[in-house]
């Protein structure tokens, strides 16, 4: 009898040290999916805190260092100081910029990765895309317009609405014979495009004009152009 009356005590106790374990370990279970859940929150809070208002991409002209330019340079600090109160990041689109005039489907294809891989990370970051000479190519080319000067891939349809303002300088697409607005329609209401009296690279003349938008004030005036977008678009 005593035996036998032990043996239940044995299983009970067992029993709730297993219902313990059991309990420890679903509430030890909870802190790690709790403590994950935490971890990426902060990750992602992390990723937004750091995201610009507004990111300008810029490609600069043939044979020039890497950068933004001599031209996208006064540009994109020109449309820093035109949105007082907004963060705004310069990305240089990365490419070869050679004098064969063969790179700018590469620059395309940069450049349509930057604002594709920050626009899934940044959500409210808008948008200016803009180049000078063979940069503007690499812009035309990224808006999904076909040019004489290579092939490249171009930013995503539905990011469209997120680009904010378009802005080129001495573009080459003008000599032969193509439009903004026929080449790359949606993109057309919001593109500035300039091109100086004299520049053989888009108007076909024959002087040292190609240079002027460095000192007659078009960087600024593209700079208010993208920035009235910019501000336009976030309503």
């Amino acid at each position: 009898m005593s035996n036998s009356a032990q043996q239940p005590a044995r299983h009970r106790r067992t029993g709730g040290r297993r219902t313990r374990w059991a309990v420890a370990t679903v509430a030890a279970a909870g802190l790690t999916v709790g403590g994950t859940l935490y971890a990426q929150a902060a990750t992602v809070t992390a990723a937004a805190a750091s995201c610009s208002d507004v990111d300008v991409s810029f490609a600069r002209g043939t044979g020039e260092l890497s950068g933004v330019g001599i031209v996208g340079s006064p540009f994109t600090k020109a449309v820093a100081s035109a949105l007082p109160g907004k963060t705004v990041t310069t990305y240089a689109v990365d490419y070869p910029a050679d004098h064969a005039q063969a790179t700018a489907g590469t620059g395309a294809t940069d450049m349509s990765k930057h604002v594709t891989s920050l626009a899934a990370q940044c959500p409210n970051t808008l948008f200016v895309i803009g180049g000078y000479s063979q940069g503007a190519s690499v812009t035309d080319i990224a808006t999904g317009m076909k040019t004489s000067l290579g092939s490249g891939t171009a930013i995503p349809a539905e990011l469209a609405p997120r680009v904010a303002a378009v802005v080129t300088f001495g573009n080459p697409i003008h000599l032969t014979g193509q439009s903004i607005e026929s080449g790359a329609p949606t993109y057309a209401p919001k593109w500035a495009d300039f091109c100086a009296s004299g520049d053989p690279v888009c108007g076909g003349g024959a002087g040292a004009s190609h240079l002027a938008y460095i000192s007659n004030g078009d960087t600024d005036k593209g700079a208010k152009f993208a920035a009235e977008h910019v501000l336009a678009a976030k309503g």
